[in-house]
């Protein structure tokens, strides 16, 4: 039943009741047992970085020599590296920068796609068709192959590799809010709140953006997994996080010189990226079927 609010008309038709249909799907997302195993995963992944100085039993970046590529043992839980570093810490550190690089890709493409979704989808006109002509030539070019070459001109850092990835995740994150509200703009209740005098803003915070929150939390629970791909090649390749700085993507980098005769040094920051990625994935499909099944606008029957 739509909420009536006789001091403003348009508000007659605004989304109904979202906080219970919120509910509901966050009920459903927490029925979904493979879903919720990501979301544990995830959960000991972001309290690993959030206290990672606290955790790691040994300082990451001192070196011993001569206890170089060594397997695990008492003193080191998951041996030691091409420079007898520990592996644990520098795994422990490399999660706390991995996340950090992943966040800000996220952070910074939805700062920009969804302003620029909102613009393109809600006001149409030339402003689409530029905005969209943009999105479509940098859609050509891979997410990894766009990163990599805004990396290479803008340097090496965490910050430029958060930058480097969210380039190239801005078009598809803006193709999806375009669409979502070219969707929504063309609803009936958006005609009748434009005739009695609601403002855009308001039209854009009380019809629009409810309609593409939902998808857009899917993708962005995705998007943390790719983003993560993605920072571990470019460190792979030498143009993200820096030595002595830890991350997945350095680690693997510098056990794969060694490949042949300490393979050992792989499978730790390996099998981290995978089952992370997995579980970002997983969280991912979870929200996709606990918010796919609801409408969180409702029209008023005439």
């Amino acid at each position: 039943m739509a909420r009536t609010d006789p001091a403003s008309p348009g508000d007659a038709l605004a989304p109904v009741d979202s906080v219970t249909l919120w509910r509901r799907a966050a009920r459903r997302f927490r029925h979904n047992r493979i879903a919720m195993a990501g979301l544990v995963v995830i959960t000991v992944v972001v309290a690993t970085a959030v206290f990672a100085p606290w955790i790691w039993p040994q300082n990451p970046v001192t070196l011993h020599l001569s206890q170089r590529n060594q397997g695990p043992s008492v003193a080191h839980w998951l041996g030691t590296d091409d420079l007898g570093r520990d592996i644990l810490s520098r795994l422990i550190q490399g999660t706390r920068v991995s996340m950090q690089v992943c966040l800000g890709v996220v952070v910074l493409a939805i700062a920009v796609a969804l302003p620029l979704g909102l613009l393109a989808g809600y006001i149409g006109g030339i402003v689409d068709s530029v905005i969209m002509r943009v999105m479509d030539a940098m859609f050509t070019v891979p997410v990894l192959g766009l990163a990599l070459a805004v990396a290479a001109l803008l340097g090496p850092s965490v910050f430029h590799t958060s930058i480097a990835i969210a380039v190239g995740f801005v078009p598809g994150l803006t193709r999806i809010v375009r669409g979502q509200t070219l969707a929504v703009s063309g609803e009936a209740y958006i005609e009748a709140s434009r005739s009695v005098g609601i403002s855009q803003f308001r039209m854009l915070r009380r019809h629009v953006l409810p309609n593409v929150a939902a998808p857009l939390i899917v993708q962005v629970a995705v998007s943390f997994g790719y983003a993560l791909l993605a920072e571990a090649g470019l460190s792979f390749l030498g143009l993200g996080v820096q030595p002595p700085n830890a991350s997945w993507g350095t680690m693997l980098q510098s056990a794969f010189a060694f490949i042949l005769s300490s393979p050992w040094g792989l499978f730790p920051p390996g099998i981290a990226i995978a089952v992370t990625v997995l579980s970002f994935n997983l969280v991912g499909d979870g929200l996709r079927d606990a918010l796919g099944r609801e409408v969180f606008v409702v029209r008023r029957d005439p």
